[in-house]
């Protein structure tokens, strides 16, 4: 194609932020930004050098020359854009969490399909460098067979009742909470190691104090046991609410060795003894990028600030467009779609019904 491929990018947060600057990076022509707040959108896209800054998703959709649309907005809202998008014979990367539930996930699977469009999940730490080295060991049968797995992480970010975020993002009916926006890159990065999920034993709470004027019904903890059909068994914990220094680790036990992510480094331990393992040319990325701090303001913002998900997410819109205009694509790491979203989907609803009804929940 003599001209590059148009996107829209509907969200004037964490869309600006890193889906806008990502698009960029693949080659796509940013035509407009569209928010609810047209002021805000008109503003960003005057300092991001995008032609158009809209309130209206039909106007945007309009536009000549658009292939493609970013959707970075509250998961309570991904239906109706996306459904719109669809509808208009676009191709369609959709932020996670994917939906309110599995059964809205399935409508957007099914009208993506039926319209023969390309549709992607934003799942880009497939790409992140200690996550797909990690990933690529596994299914090269370095660890033997996956049977204990440990996902730990802590951090402090909204640990004051004060902390700065979306009024979505408080509200468990609008898709907000700590489970979805952390767990859900878990639970994929599991299921591409280890096969889907059968069953879940899970506790949602809230660790933080939070003042009684404002409404808050989503979780900021999560702890889970899982197990997968490939007889993988282990526990995803995570608080964005726990004082003091930051605690992480990722960890796959298997048949044969263990093996493990410390940020972009992979270690492997088997009876040869331990080592950290080269990182192929193919899965190396670019250091990070900040945004322009012009677009920082709140403690979410905060939380994108280094600017790690911009290479990861260039390597998804780099995939995404060469989809589109039908270029072969790598399968290791593979592009998460819509069906994938509707998969982790399934998983997140298991959770919170195993939360509230305190049982093991068996997936189908």
């Amino acid at each position: 194609m003599s001209e590059p491929l148009g996107a829209v990018v509907v969200g004037t947060g964490f869309g600006v932020l890193t889906h806008l600057r990502a698009l960029r990076a693949a080659g796509f022509d940013v035509r407009a930004i569209v928010g609810r707040d047209g002021e805000k959108a008109r503003k960003r896209a005057e300092l991001m050098g995008v032609p158009a800054g809209l309130d209206s998703l039909e106007e945007a959709l309009a536009l000549p020359g658009v292939d493609a649309v970013a959707v970075s907005t509250p998961p309570h809202t991904h239906a109706e854009i996306v459904l719109a998008a669809v509808a208009a014979g676009k191709h369609v990367v959709c932020e996670k969490p994917f939906a309110r539930d599995a059964a809205e996930g399935r409508r957007m699977l099914e009208a993506a399909e039926a319209a023969g469009i390309v549709h992607l999940l934003g799942c880009e730490f497939r790409w992140a460098t200690g996550q797909a080295v990690a990933a690529r060991a596994i299914s090269e049968g370095l660890i033997g067979e996956p049977r204990h797995a440990t996902f730990l992480f802590q951090m402090p970010s909204l640990a004051d009742a004060d902390a700065e975020v979306p009024d979505w993002w408080r509200l468990e009916e609008e898709g907000g909470g700590w489970l979805g926006a952390y767990a859900s890159h878990i639970i994929d990065q599991i299921r591409v190691s280890a096969g889907e999920f059968v069953g879940v034993s899970a506790s949602l709470s809230g660790v933080a104090e939070r003042a009684e004027s404002t409404p808050w019904t989503a979780e900021d903890t999560y702890s889970v046991h899982f197990r997968t059909e490939s007889g993988l068994e282990g526990i995803m914990q995570s608080s964005s609410a726990a004082r003091g220094p930051f605690a992480a680790c990722s960890r796959f036990v298997g048949s044969k060795g263990t093996v493990w992510i410390e940020g972009d480094s992979v270690g492997v331990a088997d009876a040869s003894g331990e080592r950290t393992l080269e990182v192929p040319e193919d899965l190396r990325l670019p250091p990070p990028v900040p945004p322009p701090a012009e677009l920082l303001s709140t403690t979410y913002d905060m939380l994108h600030s280094m600017g790690i998900d911009l290479g990861p997410y260039t390597r998804l819109y780099e995939t995404f467009r060469d989809r589109i205009l039908g270029r072969p694509v790598a399968e290791d790491p593979r592009a998460a779609t819509f069906a994938d979203g509707v998969a982790v989907q399934a998983v997140l609803d298991a959770i919170r019904r195993s939360s509230k009804e305190k049982a093991w929940i068996a997936i189908d």
